[in-house]
């Protein structure tokens, strides 16, 4: 089994942020109404039938566990600052041997959100496309911030895009497509360099 452990949500690829999350298997929406100043600690875990939907969802063979903690903090009226912690156990096929094999990913990540009419409003005013990318806000549609959407989106973001098996290199694997030595040219020019 390998870990894979990451704190870079800088990496996160940007999103239109005005563009909401297509629901998938794995929802938790939170209403920022219900959020104290104090903020609010929540604990979520997937089901086995919300593993198999988000699996498929992230093109992986399977997922045994999907859970995240999170701390949602008030920052003013209509701002808010989510910091999470993912641990998933993940199944994933080599992309040498084909085989099978368990991963466990574990996450870091903080995102702001802000109100999706605000931050409309605010995209419209702006001047250049730089100002808007500063706001950096992810949108709260509907007065809710669903808490499962981001946890399967961090989840995504920290998959291997070319996972390997732990011990399998691409040194001696063998390639139907690739060409055998004795069929390359090089091969033929070899045989006729004078010996000596």
């Amino acid at each position: 089994m390998t870990t894979r452990k990451t704190s870079e949500a800088d990496s996160r690829k940007s999103v239109a942020a005005a563009e909401p999350r297509e629901q998938g298997g794995f929802t938790r929406p939170l209403a920022v109404e219900t959020v104290p100043d104090t903020g609010i600690e929540v604990a979520i875990n997937a089901g086995p039938e919300e593993c198999a939907a988000v699996a498929q969802e992230a093109g992986v063979a399977a997922i045994a566990s999907l859970a995240a903690d999170f701390l949602v903090l008030r920052q003013d009226q209509s701002r808010y600052r989510v910091n999470g912690v993912l641990r998933a156990q993940v199944t994933q096929t080599c992309v040498v041997s084909l085989e099978p094999f368990d991963t466990e990913i574990r996450a870091e990540f903080a995102v702001d959100f802000a109100p999706a009419e605000a931050l409309a409003k605010r995209r419209g005013d702006a001047s250049d496309e730089s100002a808007v990318e500063l706001d950096g806000a992810d949108p709260i549609i509907d007065g809710r911030i669903d808490l499962g959407a981001l946890a399967v989106e961090f989840l995504i973001l920290n998959l291997d895009l070319y996972p390997r098996k732990p011990g399998v290199s691409f040194q001696g694997a063998e390639f139907s497509d690739a060409p055998k030595e004795e069929d390359s040219p090089f091969a033929a020019l070899q045989k006729l360099k004078p010996k000596g």
